[in-house]
């Protein structure tokens, strides 16, 4: 496949432009808490373990500038910001979960246990 030069960017084929728009540690994680409700910041925040502040803004943002997320504010006191996925966000989690399930195949060929290592890790975290 060639390469091509979109908005001076340089992708080598139709996957590489996919994976550039949702790549990065953040976009998944964030698009995935997404899949089924609209949730607020602090809710994204609380669910996505190790993500700053900072980090959460950025993601949010980027994700909403690229057609992926939308973002409600309300005009209340306190203010509420709540964010949902639009329809590209939502084919973006089929993409994302046929790529999960073909990450949990991969393990699964290589002996690594997903679901104990997700439960092992609840475990660790309710003893702390």
């Amino acid at each position: 496949m060639p390469d091509v030069i979109i908005k001076n960017r340089r992708f080598y084929n139709p996957v590489d432009f996919v994976f550039k728009k949702l790549g990065g540690t953040w976009k998944i994680p964030v698009l995935w808490r997404l899949r089924n409700k609209t949730r607020r910041y602090t809710e994204l925040q609380q669910d996505i373990a190790h993500i700053s502040q900072k980090m959460l803004t950025q993601t949010l943002k980027e994700l909403e500038t690229e057609g992926f997320v939308a973002k409600r504010v309300f005009a209340e006191v306190p203010p509420r910001t709540e964010y949902s996925l639009t329809p590209k966000g939502k084919k973006a989690i089929e993409v994302i979960t046929y790529l999960r399930n073909y990450g949990l195949q991969l393990m699964k060929e290589e002996g690594i246990d997903y679901d104990a290592m997700i439960k092992a890790e609840k475990n660790n975290a309710v003893k702390k």
